[in-house]
């Protein structure tokens, strides 16, 4: 299964007002491994970008001006993403403004009518209800280095997605109940993230977390005749 992992930056917050993008950030995956390959582009939106959206994303008027217009790349653009399923935090938002670009070529391309599209945030919302759901707060929640993410910007925060992402739905990304399978290395059929990315936070028990596990293991004894665990071991 191939998936973009996809970000914008836009002028502002809403196409309907004639904003557009400024910025597009892809990452590939296959078989929900990253495979290296991504689009980044910056382009000139030919308005002026809002100054609320510039404290956001950082990315300047004078920056922009010499950057090829979306008409200029938006057949390579729709050639990068075309059937495959797009991830995205908050994928309506995305979607309204790429929809709304399309719009204005012919021909007239509908990102659903092309590519299966995966909302991020919402299977977030689903599995954390309640709880902080932004793209901070995920990578909070699951240990994802974000530190470099002074401002928001596409391929930077579609690079952090797709850890998140990987995360949240599972991280495993298949696995075959036939064990004499050894696609990927072996492994009974499991295939797992790539070697390159990021490892995961450890986070060991202090020796005074250690200790208290030891007298309430041994309270847990002394009330019940033996734990489990006693039991296993004096079977070995």
């Amino acid at each position: 299964m191939r998936q973009i992992v996809l970000d914008t930056e836009t002028t502002g917050i809403d196409p309907a007002e004639g904003h557009r993008i400024i910025e597009i950030g892809c990452v590939e995956l296959m078989e929900r491994q990253t495979t290296g390959r991504h689009y980044h582009v910056y382009v000139n939106p030919e308005r002026e970008v809002e100054a609320e959206a510039i404290t956001v994303h950082g990315i300047t008027n004078e920056f922009l001006a010499d950057k090829p217009r979306f008409a200029d790349i938006a057949n390579e653009f729709f050639d990068f993403i075309e059937g495959a399923e797009l991830v995205i935090h908050n994928a309506a938002f995305d979607i309204g403004f790429m929809d709304s670009e399309f719009a204005r070529l012919k021909p007239v391309r509908k990102t659903a009518d092309h590519c299966g599209v995966v909302d991020s945030l919402a299977i977030a919302r689903k599995k954390h209800p309640g709880q902080k759901n932004s793209l901070d707060a995920l990578c909070k929640r699951y240990g994802v280095d974000n530190s470099s993410r002074d401002l928001h910007g596409a391929l930077l925060d579609a690079e952090i997605l797709a850890d998140v992402y990987l995360l949240l739905t599972g991280g495993q990304t298949a696995l075959s109940l036939d064990a004499g399978s050894d696609e990927a290395g072996g492994g009974g059929g499991i295939r797992r993230l790539a070697a390159d990315r990021r490892p995961l936070n450890v986070v060991r028990a202090s020796d005074d977390e250690s200790s208290a596990h030891e007298e309430f293991m041994a309270l847990l004894a002394s009330r019940s005749g033996g734990t489990v665990w006693d039991k296993l071991a004096s079977s070995d």
